[in-house]
C-alpha cells in the first residue's frame, strides 16, 4: 500500500507502521486507496472464468510470443479503442508488470543503461528497474491546469545511456492523457535519439471527461504498447498481459525476434488463460461496464462533496480510477495521511508516494462502494480543510 520510498528497503515506513498498528487492533478503516475491483463489491457473471477449464489446456504445447488464437482475441479487442494491429505483433506475458521486465531485457544492457519515466506515476517502475539492474531516469509532468510533459527537462536529463522513454495514459495517478503534440514530441525525440517508446494504456478504457483518444498513426520510433486484462476486464488474478509491437517494420521485426528468445526462456503465461482468452474479454465487457460506472459515480461525487471546501482543489482527470487533490500545505503530506488514519478512519496515499513535485496532494481511488466513498471523502475534506 504505501512504499518504503527506499529501493529494497526492510523496513515499513511510518505511514504503513501506522496502518499495521491500526489494523492489528482492529480499528475501522474506510480505504480510499483501494485498487482491487474484484474485492471494491462489483459483480461478477458467475460464468466469467469457465472458459478456463478448456478440455485443449491439458495438452501443454508452449509457443513464446503466445498461443495465436489468443492473439487474436487481443488484435480484434484493441479496435474498440482505434488501435489496429496484426496478430502477429501482439506478445503475450503474464502482467504488465512482467511486459515491462521482458522490455528491459530486450532493450538495456544492466548496470548501465537507462529508461525515462514519468513523474508523478505509479512507483513501481523504481522497482521494475532496479530488479533488473536499469536506471530510472524521472522526466516531469507540470500542472497548469492540466498535466503536460516538461520537455526543456526532459531534453535536460536525457543522455546517451537512454534506451526508452516510459509514457503512461492516461496516467497514473494524475489520470492525465498524453496530448497529440507530445505525442508527436517524444516519438521524434525517440526517432532521431533512436531510443524505444514504451506506452502504457491499461486505463484506456476507463474515460472521466470525453473519450481518451489512443494514438492511431504509424509511429516513427520503435514502440511498444500495453495492456492486460487486468483493468480492460477487472480481472488481476487471471494473470494476462500483452505488448503490441509498432514502428518502422525492421525495427518491429528486429525486436519480435528478440522477444521470441527472451519469452522462450520464461514461458510465463498459463495455456488455461490463453485458450480463455477470446471468453474472458467477451465476459469483461460487463465488468468493464460496472466499474465504469462506479469511478463516474464516485468522480461525480467527489466534486460534489469538495464544492463545500473551497481550500480543496480536485485536479481534472481525463481517464482512470483514480482522483487527485490540491489541500492546504498546513502540515506534511504525511502527518495528514497519518492524522486521517488516526482521527478520521481513513487511508489515502500521500502525494510523496507518486513523486508529486511539492506538497500538498492526496490521492484517492474512485473504486471503492460509493456509500463508503462519499463518507471518506467527507471526513478527509473536514480534517484537510480545518
Amino acid at each position: 500500500m504505501f512504499s518504503s520510498r527506499v529501493p529494497g528497503a526492510l523496513e515499513p515506513n511510518r505511514l504503513t507502521q501506522v496502518l499495521r498498528r491500526l489494523r492489528a487492533a482492529g480499528a475501522p478503516l474506510l480505504d480510499l486507496t483501494l485498487t482491487n475491483p474484484t474485492t471494491a463489491g462489483i459483480r461478477y457473471p458467475e460464468s466469467i472464468l469457465d472458459a478456463l477449464a478448456d478440455a485443449r489446456s491439458f495438452t501443454y504445447e508452449p509457443s513464446p510470443l503466445g498461443l495465436i488464437e489468443a492473439r487474436e482475441a487481443i488484435a480484434r479487442d484493441c479496435e474498440r479503442n482505434g488501435i489496429k494491429v496484426a496478430a502477429d505483433r501482439v506478445v503475450l506475458t503474464a502482467s504488465t508488470s512482467e511486459a515491462y521486465s521482458v522490455l528491459f531485457k530486450l532493450l538495456c544492457a544492466p548496470a548501465g543503461d537507462a529508461v525515462m519515466v514519468p513523474a508523478p506515476s505509479y512507483p513501481l517502475f523504481e522497482h521494475l528497474t532496479d530488479l533488473d539492474g536499469v536506471r530510472s531516469i524521472p522526466y516531469p509532468l507540470e500542472f497548469h491546469g492540466r498535466w503536460a510533459i516538461d520537455f526543456d527537462t526532459l531534453d535536460d536529463v536525457w543522455s546517451d545511456t537512454v534506451r526508452a522513454v516510459l509514457a503512461v495514459s492516461p496516467n497514473n495517478p494524475t489520470g492525465s492523457m498524453i496530448s497529440d503534440s507530445e505525442m508527436s514530441n517524444l516519438v521524434s525525440r525517440c526517432a532521431t535519439r533512436e531510443a524505444a517508446l514504451i506506452l502504457d494504456e491499461v486505463f484506456i478504457d476507463y474515460p472521466l471527461a470525453g473519450v481518451p483518444a489512443s494514438p492511431r498513426r504509424p509511429f516513427e520510433c520503435l514502440t511498444f504498447r500495453l495492456g492486460g486484462l487486468s483493468k480492460s476486464a477487472g480481472l488481476p488474478q487471471v494473470k494476462l498481459g500483452w505488448i503490441v509491437v509498432d514502428g518502422p517494420e525492421p525495427l518491429a521485426r528486429g525486436a519480435l525476434e528478440r522477444l521470441e528468445l527472451i519469452c522462450d526462456t520464461y514461458l510465463s503465461v498459463s495455456t488455461p488463460v490463453q485458450h480463455a482468452a477470446a471468453a474472458l474479454i467477451a465476459g469483461g465487457t460487463s465488468v468493464r461496464t460496472m466499474i465504469l460506472e462506479r469511478v463516474h459515480t464516485n468522480y461525480r461525487v467527489l466534486h460534489d462533496i469538495a464544492r463545500g471546501y473551497r481550500s480543496i482543489e480536485v485536479l481534472p482527470s481525463e481517464a482512470g480510477w483514480s482522483a487527485v487533490l490540491r489541500v492546504p500545505s498546513t502540515r506534511s503530506e504525511e502527518d495528514l495521511a497519518i492524522a486521517l488514519m488516526e482521527t478520521a478512519g481513513v487511508v489515502v496515499h500521500p502525494g510523496f508516494f507518486f513523486d508529486f513535485p511539492h506538497e500538498s496532494f492526496l490521492v484517492v481511488s474512485l473504486l471503492p462502494e460509493p456509500a463508503g466513498f462519499a463518507d471518506g471523502i467527507r471526513r478527509v475534506m473536514e480534517l484537510a480543510h480545518a
